[in-house]
């Protein structure tokens, strides 16, 4: 699976993650889970759509990565916010993960849209690259958002002391 830059994705697991579900929680970002989450079993293959290169990134400890790929053990949703797996847990269950990956939602979507695609574009740039390729690459994608209208829009709405109306992109 190919990570894109142009839209949001969030991944709200309530249950098993099996086949390609672990996969895809790593291309989400961010990744809300239920207290009760099993992120996924072995079935006889190597994960083969980005998880092995993804997931030792993702939790920042090559050894536990290892250690989890090999054995296929499970782990709850709290271990998988320890590890950097998840980025919030709820003990509400199903409707309570929900309506707080909907809230981040609610909240992300009333921001630049070119402001947060950069962001994540730049995040994902930053995840393969040293440092300071990483500054290039944001001074020259900052240089192209320069063009758009939503930093007037945001200018304006901030001396107005009002809400911002982006357009959708």
């Amino acid at each position: 699976m190919r990570q894109v830059t142009g839209s949001m994705t969030s991944s709200i697991k309530t249950g098993k993650a099996l086949n390609s579900g672990p996969s895809r929680t790593l291309l989400a970002s961010p990744s809300f889970e239920a207290e009760a989450v099993d992120p996924g079993e072995c079935i006889g293959l190597a994960a083969d759509i980005g998880t092995l290169q993804r997931f030792p990134k993702t939790v920042g400890n090559d050894s536990l990565a290892r250690e989890l790929a090999y054995s296929a053990r499970t782990f709850d949703a709290r271990e998988a916010l320890a590890i950097g797996f998840a980025s919030k847990v709820t003990e509400q269950g199903q409707t309570a993960v929900v309506a707080a990956a909907l809230s981040l939602a609610k909240d992300i979507a009333s921001k630049s849209p070119i402001a947060v695609q950069s962001t994540k574009a730049i995040l994902l740039h930053a995840r393969d690259h040293p440092v300071d390729a990483g500054l290039a690459f944001t001074a020259a994608w900052n240089a192209a958002m320069l063009q758009t209208e939503d930093i007037p829009i945001a200018t304006q709405a901030v001396m107005a002391k009002q809400k911002p109306a982006f357009s959708k992109l």
